[in-house]
């Protein structure tokens, strides 16, 4: 399914930022769900749940944006807007 895609491409990038961040860690993301995404906020963040199981991002907080827009080029698109990163010893 199109949307197992996107939310395996989030969890690779993720994954790629968190170990480019020597000595940080990723505790919050923040996500925009196109409006042709073909999932729901709730389907999405119950599957991102089970996806980031083991991750080192595991316990990161999750905001979820949708956006109304079908006209937007990135309209398919799960798009990573940001993440919270600290310090890992700041636990």
């Amino acid at each position: 399914m199109h949307e197992f895609s996107l939310i395996g491409n989030l969890v690779k990038k993720l994954n790629l930022i968190e170990s480019e961040q020597r000595g940080r860690k990723i505790v919050g993301i923040k996500v925009l769900l196109g409006a042709l995404s073909h999932i729901s906020q709730e389907h999405f963040r119950e599957h991102f749940e089970h996806a980031k199981k083991g991750m080192p991002f595991e316990n990161a907080s999750l905001e979820v944006e949708v956006s109304t827009d079908e006209k937007d080029p990135h309209a398919s698109d799960i798009i990573l807007k940001s993440v919270d990163l600290e310090d890992k010893h700041d636990n």
